[in-house]
């Protein structure tokens, strides 16, 4: 899989082209059942450990498709990344992954 960085460089390594903006997303929808649960924990507080896993895993397949599209356009490396979330509409949120595939 291709290596992704948050910086803008990768020490000990040389930039030679950059290929273009690789993104990876994907949209999530609460579950009822779920949402029942989380319910009742916002009346006591704190973490809602449902809802940090469902963004876990979301943001874990976002990394997959990014990396898998910068592979697909050559890429060594992919720098710069940065995540976003929207809410698409009620219920549900994307999650993207994006940064610039580069070759080394």
């Amino acid at each position: 899989m291709v290596a992704w960085y948050t910086t803008e460089t990768i020490a000990g390594e040389k930039i030679s082209q950059h290929l273009g903006v690789a993104t990876g997303s994907t949209i999530r929808a609460r579950n009822v059942g779920r949402d029942i649960v989380a319910g009742l924990r916002t009346l006591i507080g704190g973490e809602v450990p449902e809802y940090t896993e469902m963004m876990a895993h979301a943001r874990n397949q976002a990394i997959e498709r990014m990396q898998q599209k910068a592979q697909e356009m050559g890429a060594d490396a992919i720098v710069g990344v940065r995540f976003s979330t929207a809410m698409i509409m009620q219920g549900t949120a994307e999650v993207m992954a994006f940064g610039t595939a580069v070759k080394l």
